[in-house]
Formats: structure tokens, sequence, C-alpha cells
């Protein structure tokens, strides 16, 4: 377990350290954002473990941090998030993820701008459900949503509304690996 996390370190301290070396010019770089949401969901399987979290995040331009050709508008997403069990076992998590966040502005709907993100990060639970070997974990996610700016247009202010699939495994690192699968409703609010 303790090699995974370090390497999840030395993966996460590589990329970042090309920060600013993709480009010569810095005005191509898209904004940065930032925001926070409020996630609410349950697990699917192997229990219904309800939770709430509440995240804090930063959104980049990809291209700040990784040299290889991506798509237009791809964007970097880091997070935190910090919730509790609402099942009433009363247990604390708490995930440190990193996501890559695609708008596809083409394809709006109005101002409804949809987006696809997916990535993965770490978490801690301060619970276990049969079989599940650790409470420190992966935790590979993948969602979809829209976001609906509030100015003129521009990507400085919006709220967002988005569904998350949230897995937790320690990716056979130890013997006992049960998954955790969850789904959850995303309302955030970017600045």
């Amino acid at each position: 377990m303790a090699r995974g996390i370090i390497s999840l370190a030395l993966l996460l301290g590589v990329c970042f350290s090309f920060s600013g070396n993709a480009y010569a010019n810095k005005d191509q770089y898209l904004p940065n954002n930032y925001g926070v949401a409020l996630l609410t969901g349950s697990s699917y399987d192997p229990d219904q473990i309800g939770m709430v979290m509440v995240q804090g995040h930063v959104v980049a331009d990809y291209k700040r941090f990784f040299l290889h050709r991506s798509p237009p508008g791809l964007r970097l997403k880091v997070e935190a998030n910090l919730g509790l069990t609402t099942d009433g076992r009363q247990r604390s998590l708490f995930s440190l993820n990193m996501l890559a966040l695609r708008y596809f502005d083409n394809w709006s709907v109005g101002t409804f701008i949809p987006y696809f993100e997916a990535g993965i990060g770490v978490i801690y639970t301060d619970f276990r459900v049969a079989g599940q070997g650790s409470r420190i974990n992966f935790n590979p996610q993948l969602g979809v949503g829209f976001k609906v700016p509030l100015d003129d247009g521009s990507d400085s202010e919006a709220i967002s509304l988005g569904l998350r699939l949230h897995h937790v495994s320690n990716a056979n690192l130890l013997k006992d690996n049960r998954g955790v699968n969850s789904v959850f409703l995303m309302v955030g609010y970017q600045f």
C-alpha cells in the first residue's frame, strides 16, 4: 500500500514540475478557475452507504502541466473532498483527486455547456466494508454534467450540476480488495 501511495505522489510531483514549460508564451494558457461543490450520494455496491462531501477545487489549463498534445480546451481539475456518511454510521472520509475535464462548448444548448471528467486520486475512509483491506485506497472517478455561466458567457463565474461515478479500492495491493461503488449528484459554483 505504501508503494502505491509513494508512486502516486511521485507521479503528481513529476506532472506538476512541468508547470509553465509547455509554452514559452504564458498568455496562451486558459485562465485558472476556482470553485466549491456539494456532493451527495450513496454506494450501490456492496452496501448502501449514504455520503455527503464538500469539495474545493482548482481548474487549470491542461497544457500548463502536460507536454503532450491534447484536445483544445482540456482542463486539469485538482480537488480536495471532505465528507461524512449520512446513514447513521457517523464516519468521515477525505480524498485528493486529479481529473481531466473537458467542456464541450460546441454542444451547448442555450447557456448550458456540457462537460465530461475522469481521473483518479487517493481517499481515506474512516470505515471499511467486509473484505476491504485498507482505509487508504485509490479513487477512480467519472463524471458528466453541465455548467451555466452567470455573467457575459465567460468562464469567470458559473454554476454546475453533474453526476459522478465513484470507485474505492486498493488496486489489489492488499489481499483483501473489496471495492465500494457509489454515484453522486454534484452541485458547484465556479469563480
